[in-house]
């Protein structure tokens, strides 16, 4: 019988009113070393902290921040935890609320609507004092109805300037033409792109990019650049991918993807074929993950500068929920062309593509399941 009251007395919870009675103080000297410790004598402070050392006591942050009104938390919603682009993104963010005292609540929406909408609910729910997205869709409505609700909101490489969202981005027009550019300029004139869901903002904008890069030089994109829509941006998919980028006729000298985990996918592909790289097929993937530079051959791609989108869009986020008189900012950067040896090109850095001036991206069917051929 004792042991089960130890053990139930073990899974108690501490309360601080237990704190104060141990230490000898009232139940407000000891909220106030752990809410305004300044206030307190040292010796009576000491008392109270080996108190708590001694029951284990943890404060309900629950209890505290309907004290404070603030929980100093910020929650964080990606299209996939497993791509590095994104980890590194939020080390950037990361790094910046840490030193304002705020914790990070990191939720994957892998790539679902449905799984985004339960995440954006729960975390609304812990009261957040704010929120770094990465929309699934191109409908903002919710996210514009969340901050309306006054969770200050920052969009993740998506523009929300005509939603009236602060956001951080990155030029993926730009970087798509970047890449094609490249490989024209190589010489390859049938080109494959392995995109993702053009659902997805930067897949409809790589792309986009691509078929400006082919018009610029008189070419039909339709006729020269392959699209095969993949439904997510894995290594699975681009390996799954290649068995169909090898059967296609003509076949494609080179291939453009989407994001770094297709390219690595496709390379695998590659590889378990036996078509060497670049020499029978060169390749460009996107985002420059810390693996990128570290595969055999090392690989082509566009560079994003991801520490830097995190860091920025978490300024934003503390700036829209500290401040006074924010205005809402859509900062964006420009992507770089990091040339290695998997497009078959000596290796340097910042390549140009001309001037970017976009024409709207063109809808397509998934050709995963059914190939287009060149009209």
């Amino acid at each position: 019988m004792r042991d089960n009251c130890q053990a139930g007395r073990r899974n108690s919870r501490v309360t601080i009113r237990e704190v104060a009675r141990l230490a000898g103080v009232s139940l407000g000297t000891a909220s106030n070393v752990l809410n305004n410790p300044g206030i307190v004598a040292a010796p009576t402070r000491k008392r109270v902290l080996d108190a708590i050392a001694k029951t284990g006591f943890v404060r309900s942050t629950a209890a505290h921040q309907l004290r404070v009104g603030r929980s100093l938390t910020v929650g964080v919603v990606l299209l996939d935890l497993a791509n590095p682009f994104f980890a590194e993104m939020v080390r950037g963010a990361e790094g910046v609320l840490r030193e304002k005292g705020y914790v990070l609540m990191v939720c994957s929406s892998d790539e679902s609507p449905e799984q985004e909408r339960r995440y954006l609910r729960a975390l609304e729910e812990r009261r957040v004092d704010g929120l770094l997205i990465t929309p699934v869709e191109r409908d903002l409505s919710g996210l514009k109805a969340l901050a309306a609700r006054g969770v200050p909101t920052v969009l993740l490489d998506r523009d929300g300037e005509k939603a009236g969202l602060c956001s951080v981005t990155v030029d993926d027009v730009r970087g798509g033409e970047l890449a094609a550019a490249h490989l024209l300029a190589l010489g390859h004139d049938h080109v494959a792109l392995v995109n993702g869901p053009t659902a997805i903002r930067q897949c409809a904008d790589r792309r986009q990019g691509a078929r400006r890069a082919f018009k610029r030089l008189g070419l039909r994109p339709d006729e020269r650049l392959w699209e095969l829509r993949v439904p997510a941006l894995t290594v699975d998919q681009g390996e799954r991918a290649t068995a169909l980028l090898l059967a296609k006729r003509p076949r494609p000298t080179a291939v453009m993807c989407a994001n770094d985990l297709l390219a690595l996918g496709v390379l695998k592909g590659l590889a378990s074929a036996g078509v060497a790289v670049p020499e029978e097929m060169a390749l460009v993937g996107y985002d420059d993950v810390a693996f990128a530079s570290m595969l055999s051959p090392p690989l082509t791609s566009v560079r994003q500068p991801k520490h830097e989108l995190g860091a920025s869009a978490a300024a934003l986020l503390l700036e829209e929920a500290e401040g006074t008189g924010h205005e809402h900012r859509a900062v964006r950067f420009e992507p770089e062309l990091l040339v290695r040896s998997s497009s078959g090109a000596p290796e340097r850095a910042g390549a140009q593509a001309g001037p970017a001036a976009g024409t709207a991206a063109t809808g397509g069917e998934s050709l995963l399941t059914n190939p287009r051929k060149p009209t």
